[in-house]
């Protein structure tokens, strides 16, 4: 996943992809009115974000470049994703399509459900699941893109999260343990997705904690503590 903090930003009328970049703001100006209960976008496309037309004569580095530069100064989380990651986070995804997730609070843990619908990926807390079911509004959603997959070998991310509940620090979390759980190469660690998924009744959430405090993302968030990741 892209941080936001490592991507270098360049003044859009300086930059090369400047033309790319100013399509997509009036491209993101359109969509106030496409907006569904909750805030986030329904049926959000690729074109609506970026001229999917003009970018295919561009190379991967290029979309890329253009990708980071335009949401680098958003208060959002975005990424990246080589063709053949995604490849395996969504073949992972249509056999086990939740999962419990945990984000470091000042004290403890606070939970979220992640639900794929899609190419969608739905996140809300557990305390909502526990008390409004089926009908618990999602709090966080990432869109990603496979339309330029085979051409560029990239799947493009972004999301939409509600600010109510979380802050970009914590989405940025949650997207990142989606790749640690769900494209990960080690059978341990996806083996609690398919715990969960399958045999509920063994699921054991600290074994979820156990694996983000070994990955580093459990103690980024910790107020006062350093990350030990370079």
């Amino acid at each position: 996943m892209e941080k936001r903090s490592e991507v270098k930003k360049q003044p859009v009328g300086h930059s090369k992809q400047g033309e790319f970049i100013r399509c997509m703001e009036e491209k993101a100006e359109g969509l106030a009115s496409k907006t569904s209960k909750g805030g986030f976008t329904k049926d959000k496309t690729l074109d609506s974000i970026l001229n999917v037309e003009m970018v295919k004569e561009k190379s991967a580095e290029e979309i890329t470049q253009i990708w980071n530069q335009y949401f680098s100064a958003k208060d959002t989380v975005y990424a990246v994703i080589p063709a053949d990651k995604f490849d395996l986070m969504w073949k992972r995804a249509q056999k086990c399509p939740s999962f419990l997730y945990a984000l470091p609070r000042k004290e403890g843990y606070e939970f979220f459900v992640g639900q794929w619908s899609g190419t969608e990926l739905h996140f809300t807390s557990l305390i909502n699941v526990q008390t409004q079911g089926e009908t618990a509004p999602s709090q966080l959603v990432l869109y990603h893109y496979p339309d330029l997959q085979k051409e560029k070998g990239i799947v493009l991310m972004t999301a939409e999260m509600d600010s109510k509940f979380l802050v970009v620090q914590d989405a940025q979390c949650l997207a990142n343990q989606v790749q640690l759980f769900y494209a990960t190469d080690r059978s341990d660690t996806y083996g609690l997705v398919e715990t969960f998924n399958h045999r509920s009744s063994d699921f054991k959430y600290m074994a979820v904690i156990a694996e983000l405090e070994q990955s580093g993302l459990g103690r980024e968030l910790r107020p006062g503590q350093a990350s030990d990741k370079s």
